[in-house]
This record gives structure tokens, sequence and C-alpha cells, in this order.
């Protein structure tokens, strides 16, 4: 449950992100339209870099290289 508010309250924040930075006016169709455009390229944005991202995780080697023991000890 509290991961569902926690992604809720980042999509909520970044809505009011874009519509304060884009100077939008939410009561205007054609703002509310360009408020629409906007957040659903943010919304692609994060999920191509979430993308990018796992990508890049699943190809580090996550093992330590192996050392060999010297038996002549």
């Amino acid at each position: 449950m509290k991961t569902i508010i926690i992604i809720l309250m980042f999509l909520l924040i970044g809505a009011f992100l874009i519509v304060n930075n884009g100077n939008l006016h939410l009561s205007k169709s054609s703002d509310f339209n360009e408020f629409g455009n906007l957040y659903y390229n943010w919304l692609k944005q994060i999920s191509s870099n979430t993308a990018q991202i796992t990508g890049n995780i699943i190809n580090i080697d996550w093992l330590p290289k192996e050392q060999k023991l010297d038996s002549s000890k």
C-alpha cells in the first residue's frame, strides 16, 4: 500500500511541476491538451530511462573474479 501511495505522489508531483514550469492553465482546453502531451512524453521518458537502467544493471558482472589459491604454501 505504501508503494502505491509513493508512486501516486511521484506522479502527482510530476504533474504539478509540468503545470508550473509550463505556466499552464488547465481550465483552457489548449493548455489542457498541451499538459496531456507533456505528461505523456514525461511518462514515456521515465519508462525509457527505467528500461535502460534495468538493462545496464542486468549486464553488470556482479560476481567477484575467481582467485587461484597457491597450493605450494
